[in-house]
């Protein structure tokens, strides 16, 4: 590896999901002027407005929106295919 290229502030930082309160602890190099205290250590603290708790894809409460009909369009277009594909 090459000497003097990786970040000298690489360190254990708490990043905390605001929509929900969910912390977890790992490596970064992202500046911090805040700092949390978990477990008696203190940590910078970095804020995130979501996280995989809170994102609704990891969650399994992602909705399929189709406002326009698209899928009844599709639908419609191609029931003749779809009923002799059955046949």
């Amino acid at each position: 590896m090459k000497k003097d290229i990786h970040p000298k502030n690489y360190r254990l930082v708490v990043f905390k999901d605001m929509s929900n309160d969910y912390t977890f602890i790992t490596r970064s190099a992202a500046n911090s002027r805040e700092t949390i205290e978990l477990e008696g250590v203190t940590y910078p603290l970095i804020k995130l407005e979501i996280s995989n708790s809170s994102h609704p894809f990891y969650t399994g409460k992602m909705k399929l929106v189709d406002s326009a009909g698209r899928v009844d369009k599709f639908m419609n277009r191609y029931k003749d295919h779809y009923k002799k594909a059955k046949s």
